[in-house]
């Protein structure tokens, strides 16, 4: 099983990853698979934001089903400067841009970046 650790980069990274969380939750595929987490605390701080979605993935459907998801997330009102960062466990991963976010485009990105066993590099598009 892959997961999918999702970061929002925006001005408001928190609430917008609430927000994805919320919206992803949704998802009657994707129900029980989704769940909000953070890093470790800053030094200084008591505990880290929970600013990463982690979403645990199967075989084939449920990646179609997040690109999906995310493709009309990020065409929401209000999500023209966001960028997703979506990446595996082992830290390689995609760089996503809403402003240039296409249908196709995200599903075979999020398949290179998730499925493959062994990525020679990051892929970053």
């Amino acid at each position: 099983m892959t997961t999918a650790l999702i970061s929002v980069l925006s001005e408001e990274p928190v609430a917008d990853a609430e927000s994805l969380t919320d919206w992803l939750r949704g998802e009657p595929s994707l129900a029980g698979k989704v769940r909000l987490t953070g890093g470790p605390p800053a030094p200084g701080h008591l505990g880290g934001a929970l600013d990463t979605v982690t979403v645990l993935l199967g075989a084939g459907g449920p990646l179609t089903v997040l690109a999906s998801c995310l493709r009309a997330w990020l065409t929401q009102p209000r999500r023209s400067d966001v960028r997703l960062e979506i990446r595996r466990a082992d830290g390689s991963g995609v760089e996503i841009d809403a402003k240039r976010v296409r249908g196709d485009d995200l599903t075979g990105l999020l398949r290179r970046a998730l499925e493959e066993e062994r990525p020679e590099q990051d892929v970053r598009e």
